[in-house]
């Protein structure tokens, strides 16, 4: 990127339109994601075959154990690379986008190593049975003993590329292989095509994101005289600053998406006790769910670079001005959204499965897990604000605040209280607490960075 470019950008563009240029491809590069997560779940459903939906839903928690390693080396060398920008030390940018680059390749193929090694118990653990096993099984062949290191990759190169303001570029590359598996879903799974069910869902998922690898490279070699991205092995190192400031951030994001993995598994253990209907509705009703929830998160993680760039330039107000235009922007955004959602939640869990028993579960469970869509905006927007500023410790305090204080025993308590039904409301009611808190933690940011431009 050419220094006037991101001197306009950082620094002077007027923040809607800059959070535009950044947040806006990484919103839709989002929506496409989960447009294609949920495309497995639609033409799966087309089977009318619940054990195979079920598959898809039991593996979910290890397609989300892979955030752990995005946002390891991802979040963590984004966040590093954006504050060194910032800092105008662009030595640091190359050594710590190679350093985030190699570690998340060697990091996916040991993935797949472990889970095809104790492949067995993890599928125990996951909450499959004799029913449900072989399906899952297939679907994870391709998706995680095959898969997980293009999946792991696409994300972590996209962070890298988006840290320095090339948020479009980032966004055509995700998009590109999502674009891709929405194309090769109905070939691989239905009976007219390969006819494989779930495991043609996994098998398209794998080729989409080594296919969207494939263009990340591409556009590096072709950039590569006018980008301070570096994937160079002679840029590869263990310097202690780097190491340092990428897992400073990495770790606790890393963290807390490994409690998410946790707090899925056990909900999926809890549902797939009344049946593969109960699992089957339950995975609809949390990716249609997941609509909302990316364009927070994609809002979020959009505006990060901004965020990071300010504060290391020493530009607090700016930093301020960002953070309290994507609050005013995006919260009433997600209580509309909320509403619809409530309202019409029968005829969206119709749209995957024309079945009375999935579609009365699945109004239930979309219902209640609807209610957390305002709520989880202010989570994202503080824990991302957390990222940007290297403030690693507070975002691993919201980590266990969110599953281990709160979601994960709300999940034993409600579904005692209200079996199966009540389970869908733990995240509710933890997002609620979390709102609070993060408007309080959000204000003390202000307060401490506005004392330190004063002095």
């Amino acid at each position: 990127m050419e220094e006037n470019e991101k001197i306009l950008m950082f620094e002077k563009m007027p923040i809607p339109r800059a959070i535009a240029k950044l947040a806006v491809p990484t919103i839709l590069s989002s929506l496409v994601m989960v447009i294609y997560n949920m495309a497995d779940t639609y033409f799966v459903g087309m089977l009318n075959d619940p054990v195979q939906n079920a598959a898809v839903t039991l593996a979910y928690p290890v397609l989300l154990a892979f955030n752990a390693v995005n946002n390891l080396f991802g979040v963590g060398t984004s966040s590093m690379m954006s504050r060194a920008m910032g800092r105008k030390d662009y030595e640091t940018v190359k050594r710590s986008s190679a350093f985030g680059f190699y570690c998340a390749l060697f990091s996916g193929i040991l993935f797949s190593l472990m889970c095809t090694i104790f492949k067995n118990p993890l599928l125990t653990m996951l909450g499959a049975d004799e029913m449900t096993r072989t399906a899952t099984d297939n679907y994870m062949l391709w998706t995680v003993n095959w898969g997980a290191a293009p999946a792991i990759l696409n994300v972590v190169m996209a962070y890298i590329v988006r840290s320095e303001g090339s948020s479009l570029h980032a966004s055509v590359g995700t998009m590109s292989g999502c674009v891709l598996n929405m194309i090769l879903d109905p070939i691989f799974i239905l009976p007219w095509g390969l006819n494989m069910g779930a495991a043609g869902a996994g098998l398209a998922t794998c080729l989409s994101n080594c296919f969207a690898c494939g263009y990340f490279f591409v556009l590096l070699y072709v950039k590569r005289k006018h980008t301070f991205v570096s994937i160079n092995p002679r840029k590869f190192g263990f310097q202690h600053a780097i190491v340092l400031g990428v897992c400073a951030v990495g770790i606790p994001a890393s963290i807390q998406n490994l409690l998410n993995v946790t707090g899925s598994t056990i909900l999926n253990n809890f549902t797939s006790s009344y049946g593969a209907d109960a699992v089957a509705s339950m995975g609809i009703a949390q990716k249609i769910n997941m609509v909302p929830f990316q364009i927070a998160l994609g809002f979020s993680q959009g505006i990060m670079p901004l965020i990071s760039y300010n504060y290391s330039s020493v530009n607090h107000k700016r930093m301020k001005d960002t953070i309290l235009f994507a609050l005013r922007l995006m919260l009433p955004a997600m209580i509309a959204v909320s509403a619809c959602y409530y309202v019409f939640a029968g005829g969206l869990i119709r749209l995957f499965m024309d079945n009375e028993t999935i579609v009365a579960y699945g109004t239930r469970f979309l219902r209640a897990l609807c209610l957390a869509q305002p709520l989880i905006y202010m989570d994202f927007l503080a824990v991302g604000v957390f990222q940007a500023l290297g403030l690693g410790k507070n975002a691993l305090i919201f980590a266990i605040m969110r599953k281990i204080i709160l979601e994960i025993p709300a999940l034993f308590i409600l579904n005692r209280l209200f079996p199966l039904y009540g389970l869908p409301y733990a995240q509710p009611a933890a997002e609620m607490v979390l709102a609070i808190a993060a408007a309080f933690m959000l204000k003390g940011i202000f307060q401490r960075t506005q004392k330190e431009t004063e002095t």
